[in-house]
């Protein structure tokens, strides 16, 4: 039982290490978001979100935390905390070579993030 048990996990492990390779690599970046809380404003970083978002809505990738083996960079500004009209979220995503493949900019970030997908599954 012991034996087929690791046998399984390591044919798991093989299948995920494998289908990690075959997957565009994607670095994800954000400015620093800004969010305004009365007269106060300041700094809100919003790159946990964006990744676990990525993550959810983008299977199709592996997201990395190296940028120089990345096939993909995406600069996703995310801004929170303005309240539902003026919330907006800004997208570009850039291949290799450095060229902007697409940039947009969309009231929800599920929304960015499908936007960048289709841009590097293309």
């Amino acid at each position: 039982m012991k034996r087929t048990i690791i046998l399984t996990m390591a044919a798991a492990a093989a299948t995920f290490a494998q289908d990690s390779r075959e997957k565009p690599r994607v670095f994800i970046t954000d400015s620093t978001s800004w969010q305004m809380n009365g007269r106060n404003g300041g700094a809100r970083p919003q790159t946990a979100e964006i990744l676990k978002t990525f993550g959810e809505s983008c299977r199709a990738v592996t997201v990395t935390n190296n940028r120089e083996r990345a096939d993909f960079v995406v600069t996703l500004d995310h801004e929170g905390g303005k309240g539902y009209l003026l919330r907006d979220n800004k997208v570009a995503v850039f291949n290799r070579d450095g060229d902007m493949i697409h940039s947009g900019s969309t009231r929800s970030l599920g929304n960015s993030v499908r936007d960048a997908c289709r841009a590097i599954t293309r």
